[in-house]
């Protein structure tokens, strides 16, 4: 790996991407002479990356937006209000503040300069890189309907939580004002869009809640009367697991009162209507709420380094990578995580399996970064590493108290001993002792009271226009 002269800072402060029109800064090396290693994004990707460059002979700086690592697979607990956003997240100043080696700037990537081997921050900074990670994750995908994104919220960012929060719960209290029996009914409709893991798990949490959690918090309505609708365009939820795992689900949806929709789309949605799809009938249905958790599309970080490097995507805007997680013309950056699409492992049959890419999950995202660090350490001594394989160690989804499934290499759980795995697993994956303690506490007193502990609403419920409150008895 051959370090470059640097752009002139004049020259990159003119680049359209930039938005601040100040003077580029650009932030110098603590240790000039080191190999310097960017890192653009605090995910499981960036950080397990940075983590294990830790001890090695290397500068790292990792970029991100946030000043935290946000523990993404409980975010629909913080939606529920099963925790608050800070049990399930990390500053990653202080999960990194041991490493001597690296820091961490705050800040916002708009470019990349792979002939000049920088990247540029929206604040006018640039930054220089001999080996480059990108870490940035997937956003929402609405499907060509972003006006949607506005009265159906998706589930990525600690905001988006707290919006699905704010309004599930100004959803009861609304419901608990209404004088008419129809919009009652109406607010206390959530519509579910998406069968994967997350749309899975947000159905069962809020089934409980509706049903079990809040039934006697209200004295007008019956939190019990609630509907909750998920639809899933495919044939079955849970499509990556096992048919049976799927169906396994799907009984302990039914059982809980979650209304399961498959092989159903979501065709438009104006105010309160929804208008769904399945096979050639079409049906209208009045939900007050509605909660995304279908399809993901590349942020933006994407396309920049096609644009800069030419590299290929696949329809939803993943970069396509070497079997080294590198650009197939540049060797010297590497894109990790839910943006890469990684298809270097299956069978290469013409069956959808035989170049299905990893999906994006947690798992797959940590063993990439952990990958790459250790071939960049590998590349500076002049030595490398066999083609990146992923080492499935299973999937598994919760779908309520004692309700889950696992899928593991040496076989298939479902019950309560899947919902206690599953429990084991995501404590043991929180990046902080803090956290791992706090989130223990919170489901042992959530597990014995069944209350939910942080169903706060921190914006305005009720506005202009809104249903009065019922008037007094007599």
């Amino acid at each position: 790996m051959q370090t470059v002269s640097r752009p002139d800072p004049a020259v990159t402060a003119q680049d359209p991407a930039l938005e601040d029109s100040s003077p580029a800064v650009a932030v110098p090396p603590v240790t000039p002479g080191k190999h310097q290693v960017v890192i653009i994004g605090g995910g499981f990707g960036g950080l397990y990356a940075a983590q294990h460059l830790g001890r090695a002979d290397v500068e790292v700086t990792l970029i991100d937006k946030r000043n935290f690592h946000l523990f993404q697979p409980l975010l629909y607990q913080v939606a529920t209000g099963g925790l608050s956003p800070g049990d399930i997240a990390s500053p990653l100043r202080g999960v990194l503040s041991a490493q001597k080696n690296t820091r961490v700037l705050m800040g916002e990537v708009t470019d990349i300069n792979p002939d000049g081997q920088v990247v540029n921050l929206k604040d006018g900074r640039w930054v220089p890189y001999d080996s480059l990670i990108v870490a940035t994750g997937m956003s929402h995908f609405y499907f060509g309907r972003d006006d949607w994104a506005d009265v159906a919220p998706g589930l990525k960012t600690v905001e988006d939580a707290l919006e699905m929060r704010r309004r599930i719960f100004a959803a009861f209290e609304k419901a608990e004002n209404a004088t008419d029996s129809d919009l009652r009914q109406t607010l206390l409709t959530f519509l579910i869009v998406g069968g994967g893991p997350t749309g899975v798990e947000l159905a069962g949490s809020l089934a409980e809640l509706a049903y079990h959690t809040m039934r006697n918090d209200f004295r007008h309505i019956d939190t019990t009367a609630a509907r909750i609708v998920l639809v899933e365009g495919m044939d079955r939820v849970l499509p990556p697991f096992p048919t049976e795992l799927s169906a396994r689900a799907r009984t302990d949806l039914d059982n809980m009162g979650v209304e399961v929709m498959t092989q159903t789309l979501v065709t438009d949605i104006q105010g309160h209507d929804i208008t769904l799809k399945q096979g050639d009938e079409m049906t209208t249905l009045q939900a007050g709420t509605v909660l995304w958790a279908a399809g993901v599309r590349d942020p933006g970080m994407g396309k920049i380094l096609a644009d800069r490097t030419g590299v290929e995507r696949d329809r939803a805007g993943r970069v396509i990578v070497s079997n080294d997680l590198s650009l197939p013309s540049h060797s010297n950056i590497f894109v990790v995580g839910d943006l890469a699409h990684f298809a270097h492992q299956g069978d290469g049959s013409a069956s959808p399996e035989g170049n299905r890419p990893l999906p994006g999950v947690a798992p797959v995202a940590m063993q990439e970064g952990k990958y790459v660090a250790r071939l960049i350490q590998k590349q500076l001594k002049n030595d490398t590493l066999p083609p990146f394989e992923y080492k499935d160690t299973g999937s598994l989804a919760v779908i309520g108290r004692h309700a889950a499934v696992v899928n593991l290499p040496w076989g298939k759980l479902t019950g309560f001993f899947a919902w206690f795995v599953w429990l084991f697993v995501h404590i043991f994956y929180l990046i902080e002792f803090d956290n791992k303690l706090m989130v223990m506490i919170q489901w042992a007193a959530n597990y014995l009271t069944r209350k939910q502990g942080s169903r706060l609403i921190t914006e305005k419920v009720f506005e202009k226009g809104d249903a009065p409150a019922p008037a007094s008895p007599g």
